[in-house]
């Protein structure tokens, strides 16, 4: 490991607050669970060893108070100072400690490489994986960086390079000591003298090279990087700098816009790429606060209401006034993003979603087994090959699909199209002039959803309303 002046000085004020990771926290009193968290991430001075005073007790409340104040409002929480359970489940993520930024951040002090050839060294291994994979986990890493940017890595082999990589476990000589499994995944030192830009990684978890069912290091190491370049944390739920881990395919994966935005800040764009139309384009986190959001597909979940955006969806609870926005990858790393259209079975308890001409079914959160299967399942004509949107109608158990401004009725008890059908989508639905994007039922309601509108329908398919599509996603 590279030397460093006043190494723990440093390493103090660096990471009292900005990218220390945290373990979860499971169990024990909860007050003091949130303590040690706000102590660590929010810079919540530490309870004076004697007993508090009267007036102690109500500063140290005071202060615990605007500190779970700003954690809810880094985490687009309802901010009441208190702690809720909705707080206390955020508390027990695996995750790094952030500063409370809006957009993407860069570390105080605008720590940044003074040039863009940079060299990095694998130290040593994780017994996890082979050297060929972890050679290139890392290198994909730094690739995600140098796409966007003038930096280049070079890979050296002894001697001290500018990112320092290594495998360790507890205490590792940095001051910073890992825990154990699933709780210190990584950390990594913003650039400076010495330490700067070094990567470590806690060899007491699992990393896996593609499998979803540990950490893969690409996606923990890309982080990681993020921070050696000069990176802090993200508020945006969608980006790689976002402080809890996230599953990544990293043969999938497009830097977001977002993390695109907050390195570009430091060192400019990648000038050495051609323009080509055919780039994947950075994705960009879908706003429920967009006038002009238009839904991929919603569909019932055991009670629950999901929305689909691209490679994001929403949860929203019938107990709850807000919506959980989730990356697709991280729940269901098989099924592909940009899903056509999605619908929950009563009979089957399932939930179907379809993109293109394959059906992925779901138990719960599960795929189940045996799919994806042929969009012909549902007796469709063979022509169709692409559905715009589903309905379930829960009275009949009638499954509608929408494709090219037609309506297909599906009888799922009988497993045959209903006669008469296809219909033109607006003489099923009288008032329905645009093309049908999405669509679902609840609470007896049809619920169809075009371009940035929503059309609300009674059981007898008569136009109640026209709402905006985002009725049932509150704006925050």
């Amino acid at each position: 490991m590279k030397t460093c002046f006043r190494l723990c000085v440093f390493v103090t004020l660096l990471f009292s607050g900005h990218s220390n990771p945290i373990a979860p926290l499971a169990g024990g009193d909860q007050d003091t669970l949130a303590e040690n968290y706000l102590t660590r991430l929010y810079g919540l001075p530490k309870q004076p060893a004697q007993s508090p005073s009267s007036s102690g007790g109500e500063k140290r409340s005071s202060d615990m108070s605007l500190r779970l104040k700003e954690m809810q409002q880094f985490f687009k929480l309802k901010v009441t100072g208190k702690l809720d359970q909705e707080t206390l489940e955020v508390m027990k993520k695996p995750r790094c400690g952030v500063p409370d930024i809006k957009a993407y951040s860069t570390f105080p002090g605008d720590y940044k490489w003074k040039k863009h050839q940079l060299t990095y060294r694998i130290e040593n291994y994780t017994l996890d994986m082979s050297v060929a994979e972890v050679d290139d986990s890392i290198s994909r890493a730094l690739k995600v960086w140098a796409d966007v940017t003038p930096l280049r890595f070079t890979r050296i082999y002894s001697g001290t390079a500018d990112i320092m990589i290594f495998f360790a476990t507890g205490d590792h000589g940095d001051g910073y000591p890992f825990d154990g499994p699933n709780g210190f995944l990584a950390h990594a030192y913003p650039p400076y003298e010495g330490v700067g830009g070094d990567a470590h990684f806690d060899d007491d978890e699992t990393f896996s090279y593609r499998s979803p069912q540990y950490y893969t290091l690409f996606s923990v190491a890309a982080h990681e990087f993020g921070h050696s370049l000069g990176l802090g944390h993200s508020r945006d739920p969608g980006a790689l700098m976002y402080p809890t881990y996230v599953y990544r395919d990293m043969d999938r994966f497009i830097l977001p816009r977002d993390d695109v935005n907050g390195i570009q800040s430091l060192y400019g764009p990648n000038t050495d790429v051609n323009t080509d139309d055919s780039k994947p384009t950075p994705p960009v986190t879908p706003n429920t606060c967009d006038p002009n959001l238009v839904l991929d597909a919603v569909t019932m979940l055991r009670g629950e209401i999901m929305f689909f955006k691209n490679s994001f969806f929403w949860r929203s609870y019938p107990q709850s006034p807000d919506v959980e926005l989730q990356l697709i990858q991280s729940f269901w790393p098989e099924i592909p993003d940009n899903i056509d259209a999605a619908f929950e079975s009563v009979i089957q308890d399932k939930v179907f979603l379809i993109k293109g001409e394959k059906v992925w079914a779901l138990y719960g959160y599960d795929i189940v087994q045996g799919y994806p299967k042929s969009l012909s399942m549902f007796r469709l004509r063979k022509n169709v090959k692409k559905i715009d949107a589903v309905l379930y109608k829960e009275d009949s158990n009638t499954i509608l699909f929408f494709a090219n401004n037609q309506v297909y009725s599906y009888n799922e008890r009988m497993k045959k199209m209903d006669k008469g059908f296809p219909k033109p989508v607006q003489k099923v639905f009288p008032g329905m002039t645009g093309k049908v994007t999405a669509a679902f039922q609840y609470r007896g309601f049809n619920y169809l959803f075009s371009g940035s509108k929503m059309l609300e329908f009674g059981s007898n398919n008569k136009l109640l309303r026209v709402l905006n599509n985002n009725y049932f996603l509150p704006c925050k």
